[in-house]
């Protein structure tokens, strides 16, 4: 009986083996039944890709144009040279062609040769002629694949905005790297099938993932504007022997940047040459004067910005109601504000006074007068409500921020030297960009470049927008403050900035650097016409000029040459010269 209990329970145990055997040998069939019907183009797909070498190809890097369609940045057609080991078969003649060819020497071309590398590259960027030479030998082993480099056709034209790219095609500074997405399109790819010792397999042929070009860039800026304002600049900078000189043009009605000028400029096709020696500098300090060369003054440099600061004080009197065009202020030659002598730069002072001719006369003392009336609370009040306390939101890259005290800091000392322009910093552009929105009805607009993204069609595939905020001041205050800068142009310190035929309204600065006594200066003009109905707004900035240094002498006439110049180019017409009166 247990015998016949044993052999039972030992058949079930060879049964149940047999089963479970049965079920596996089931599921690898089904497997392998799925694997070679189901998924046999992906298996072979992949087997494919383990034999693939693959090399990559560029996409054409979109061009920038100007407002026009003026090409500012364009590519050229260069090649890129490489080898694979594997696959050569003379290397010896492969040696002496890389020597002659690509101007290496011998040591080079022979590591290049014989490193065990999927694919070794020689040199990149070469010319297109010579790449068209090298395939003629029709080496095997040696590869040349197109590639695109960077070309800009105006050389050092707007250098510090339009930004130059690296070596792998990509934005390093100014437009190029902000608007790398728009620009740098998406890259293809060529593959080859190899043996398992790598060798291509001819009968194979090879794939092609054809890349795609990034778009074109339609920027604000006037080539011909730019130009001239850049030539401005080298003369100034020449003449008064200054340091540097800075020209914003803008459309203060939207925000449209025509011209932006940073003297010296730099080679976009030869960005990393400084002008001096380089010998003795270390890689670090090359890499300082590198940095400094490339430096967008505009936006990346703050600045005491003095006298044409008092546009953002006026326009807080008289938005706060503290002060209208017939308030009189006497001026003795200088203001006692707490245990503090502030003195005018008119030594022997202006005596009795309009606030018109205040600002005409640009007389510090009355200028803090009205920044003691606001007060701290309502001068910092208006300090945020006229965007001073963030940044424009330029589409640059590094824009600095406004440097100024806490409120909390400020006393009447603080407050009255930040009234006529001293004691904090400043951008050129958040300048411009808020002398703007003063004068142009109360609108706070972006400062921008980037207009529109184009296909190659010429089809517009993007358009660029930027927010506004209106009510910055009232309709009331920027007509009035209008007036007031245009009396300053025809019977005041502006007088350097007219422009015969065109109303032309503005404020000149002179600001000492620090520190105080220093003998450096920085002279300053903002102009902007028509007076009446503004549609472009200037400024300019030199640097430590030598000799006369005083802002309504030296920035002035820029604006004023820019102005004879770009006005009738932009379709405005001349009028009698009389200054509008104040409604």
């Amino acid at each position: 009986m247990a015998d016949q209990q044993n052999r039972f329970f030992h058949r079930k145990k060879i049964m149940t083996i047999f089963f479970i055997c049965a079920l596996v040998l089931i599921g690898l069939f089904m497997r392998l039944l799925y694997l070679m019907v189901w998924r046999a183009d992906y298996y072979e797909e992949a087997a494919t890709r383990l034999h693939e070498r693959e090399r990559s190809i560029k996409a054409a890097r979109g061009r920038i144009l100007d407002r026009n369609g003026v090409v500012l940045a364009d590519n050229k057609t260069v090649c890129t040279v490489s080898v694979i080991h594997n696959q050569i078969t003379e290397p010896e003649k492969v040696i002496a062609m890389l020597v002659k060819e690509l101007g290496i020497s011998e040591t080079e071309a022979r590591k290049r040769v014989e490193k065990y590398s999927s694919m070794e590259r020689v040199k990149s960027n070469v010319d297109k002629s010579i790449g068209d030479r090298i395939r003629e030998y029709d080496l095997a082993g040696v590869k040349v694949d197109e590639d695109y480099k960077r070309y800009y056709p105006y050389g050092d034209l707007a250098s510090k905005v339009l930004g130059f790219t690296g070596g792998d095609n990509q934005g390093i500074i100014g437009l190029e790297v902000i608007y790398e997405e728009t620009l740098q399109g998406e890259t293809g790819m060529i593959l080859t099938v190899t043996d398992a010792k790598g060798i291509e397999v001819d009968t194979a042929g090879e794939r092609r993932v054809e890349p795609v070009p990034g778009w074109d860039l339609r920027i604000s800026i006037d080539r011909n504007i730019q130009e001239y304002a850049t030539q401005l600049a080298e003369q100034a900078c020449a003449t008064k022997e200054a340091d540097s000189v800075y020209i914003i043009a803008m459309d203060p009605r939207n925000g449209e940047i025509l011209a932006m000028v940073n003297y010296p400029e730099f080679d976009l096709n030869d960005p990393y040459a400084l002008p001096e020696e380089t010998e003795n500098l270390t890689g670090e300090q090359k890499q300082e004067k590198l940095n400094a060369m490339w430096r967008n003054g505009c936006i990346n440099d703050t600045y005491e910005p003095g006298s044409t600061f008092k546009i953002i004080t006026a326009a807080a009197g008289l938005e706060e109601r503290v002060v209208t065009t017939e308030s009189t202020f006497s001026c003795p030659g200088f203001i006692i504000v707490d245990d503090r002598k502030i003195r005018c730069h008119k030594i022997g002072g202006h005596g009795t006074q309009t606030f018109v001719q205040c600002m005409q006369n640009s007389c510090n003392p009355a200028l803090i007068s009205v920044g003691l009336r606001l007060g701290v609370d309502n001068y910092y009040k208006y300090f945020e409500q006229f965007g001073l306390k963030k940044r424009t939101g330029i589409d640059l890259p590094g824009e600095a921020a406004t440097i100024m005290h806490k409120k909390e800091d400020m006393g009447n000392v603080e407050l009255a030297t930040v009234a006529f322009g001293q004691s904090f910093q400043i951008t050129a552009i958040q300048l411009l960009t808020t002398a703007s929105s003063i004068i142009n009805g109360g609108n706070q607009i972006t400062p921008h470049l980037g207009m529109e993204a184009l296909n190659r069609d010429g089809e517009v595939e993007q358009v660029f927008t930027y927010p506004v905020e209106t009510g910055i001041v009232s309709e009331e205050t920027s007509a009035t403050m209008r007036y007031i800068l245009e009396t300053v142009v025809a019977e005041g310190s502006g007088r350097n900035g007219q422009v015969q035929g065109f109303r032309v309204g503005g404020k000149t600065a002179t600001s000492q650097t620090l520190p105080r006594g220093s003998g450096r200066y920085i002279s300053s003009f903002i102009g902007f016409a028509p007076a009446d109905d503004p549609q472009v707004i200037a400024i300019a900035i030199i640097n430590n000029p030598q000799g006369v240094y005083y802002g309504g002498q030296v920035a002035a006439p820029i604006i004023r040459q820019l102005y004879e110049n770009i006005l009738p180019y932009l379709g405005l017409e001349k009028t009698e010269d009389t200054v509008v009166e104040n409604h």
